[in-house]
């Protein structure tokens, strides 16, 4: 049998080393549009503020890239230490996307990066401002190719179950990359990490502010990420609906367990604003509900039902069945190729397939499951409501808080004397961490609502798990949490030390360092 101790260490430090690794990725995403954006005005105007803005927030930048880049490297290899079935069973599908995000996006920024920092003064300013706009580009492809990775293992279209090699295979990649799903959560997660890059840039800014220091770099920092965190933030809302939409369409367990559906929902559905879910008694304790609102969101409609809970449970256990029939079918066809029943009786179940496995939690020889054993299987697609249920409603309160905060940023930057709004400049400052915070449990709502599939309807997560003992997993999983633990440390403090110094102080010994290197290396005629 599947230990699931072992299982549950897995996902704990899958879990761990991937938000750790997100507490970079939102940053680079919106610091390098914006970089993008202060060098335009720069070219376009000639200001030489503006092209400190851009070296100062670069530094950041190079910063936080090259932290995420440590960080994101090991969560590749864990496919195949922690997950060794899951990459065998989907890896021909997984590994596409990640494949081209190295081969195309990863590229694109690394070297583009490389040549923001040392190209000042050996490309025109035009040619600079290019290699900054690829380069912010690069960072939004490596997302995109990741997502749509992401997106198949919540929605896995464009593949077929194959018999003969016992794995999942493409068959319409096209409809990989366009999965609705993952483009709903890459226009939605990139939004987010736009308004994470101008929280930053925001709260650095007022900083600056209140201590009197860098007033022309931070001034216009602030008027720049006020208009953009506006935009991007008002952005993440609607795209957030979209992602509603788009799990009412292909993951329903997971949109009722967040909004704690026990029971369907007739037209029009209310949202649940507050309440207490119980997952024993399957009701809410002191619920309270905005009528119609949930209809909206889910269906953009007010006639439409959206499943509970309990009927998508009974929905399960009739996929279960049918899971059953197409494993004894695969046995069939695995024991006789010839055998043309079985391969009939497969073709018209084969979808229910994973469904079936996850009586193998429970029994081997699923063929002989109990109907107790397989109530139990269907249950277990219902994830914990709790958890979701606040965690979306956290998620929620922070975007919308960030909305008002922007605009009345954006207000303030109208003016010409928002630097005096001293009180404001301290709520800015101690907004910082409010995206992190919304992002992560974006995340989690992502992945924990996908429970119990590693791969949505199509393969368990505890099937999916890599046989290692219990001492191995603890090991790495300790290994991981203190090196990424370091990692972050020296993040902050690198952080801290280049805003401390500040754009005064911290340009000049860039600039001498990109001078040096450029004199080290050999003339044309000496090489």
């Amino acid at each position: 049998m599947i230990d699931s101790t072992v299982v549950e260490l897995s996902r704990l430090q899958f879990a761990l080393t991937a938000m750790y690794h997100f507490l970079f990725v939102p940053l680079t995403l919106g610091l390098s549009f914006m970089i993008a954006i202060m060098e335009s005005v720069y070219v376009m105007t000639g200001k030489d503020v503006w092209r400190r803005m851009t070296l100062f927030w670069g530094v950041l930048f190079g910063i936080n890239f090259a932290m995420g880049v440590g960080t994101g490297i090991v969560m590749e290899f864990q496919f195949g230490m922690n997950w060794s079935y899951y990459s065998h069973y989907v890896g021909d599908i997984f590994g596409a996307p990640l494949a081209i995000e190295g081969l195309m996006a990863f590229f694109l920024e690394a070297t583009f990066i490389g040549l923001f920092f040392f190209g000042w003064g050996r490309l025109s300013k035009v040619q600079h401002l290019t290699v900054t706009w690829l380069m912010a580009l690069g960072t939004n492809l490596s997302a995109l190719w990741i997502l749509i990775a992401n997106g198949w293992m919540q929605n896995p279209v464009g593949a077929v179950f194959n018999p003969e090699t016992m794995r999942m295979e493409v068959v319409d990649f096209m409809a990989v990359l366009f999965n609705p799903v993952a483009q709903a959560k890459f226009v939605h997660t990139v939004s987010a990490g736009y308004v994470t890059g101008a929280v930053f840039v925001m709260s650095i800014s007022a900083f600056f502010l209140l201590r009197n220091r860098h007033h022309d770099v931070a001034r216009r920092s602030f008027a720049v990420a006020a208009a953009f965190g506006l935009l991007s933030s008002l952005s993440v809302v609607v795209l957030g609906d979209e992602s509603g939409y788009a799990a009412n369409e292909h993951q329903k367990m997971k949109l009722a367990a967040i909004e704690a559906m026990w029971e369907t929902e007739r037209a029009p559905a209310d949202f649940t604003a507050f309440g207490i879910p119980n997952q024993q008694t399957h009701q809410n304790d002191y619920e309270i509900k905005i009528p119609y609102l949930m209809g909206l969101i889910a269906t953009r409609s007010l006639n439409q039902p959206i499943p509970g809970i309990l009927e998508l449970v009974d929905r399960a256990e009739h996929r279960i069945r049918g899971g059953q029939l197409a494993y004894g079918a695969l046995e069939r066809i695995r024991a006789n190729k010839e055998d043309l029943e079985a391969r009939e009786m497969f073709d018209r179940h084969w979808q229910d397939l994973g469904h079936g496995l996850l009586l193998k939690r429970y029994r081997e020889d699923i063929l002989n499951a109990t109907p107790q054993e397989i109530s139990q299987a269907a249950m277990d697609t219902v994830p914990r409501v709790a958890p979701l249920f606040w965690t979306f409603r956290i998620m929620a309160g922070l975007g919308f808080y960030l909305i008002a905060f922007f605009a009345v940023a954006f207000y303030y930057s109208c003016r010409n004397n928002f630097e005096n709004k001293r009180t404001f400049l301290r709520i800015a400052l101690w907004t910082l961490p409010a995206p992190w915070i919304a992002i992560e449990c974006g995340w989690f709502i992502a992945e924990y609502g996908r429970q119990p599939w590693a791969v949505e309807g199509v393969l368990p997560t505890f099937y999916a798990a890599s046989g290692l003992a219990l001492h191995q997993i603890v090991m790495t999983l300790a290994g991981f949490t203190a090196l990424y633990t370091v990692l972050m440390i020296i993040e902050i403090k690198l952080m801290l030390k280049a805003i401390r110094k500040g754009p005064d102080d911290i340009l000049p010994s860039l600039q001498k360092a990109s001078a040096s290197n450029h004199a080290t290396k050999p003339a044309a005629g000496q090489a």
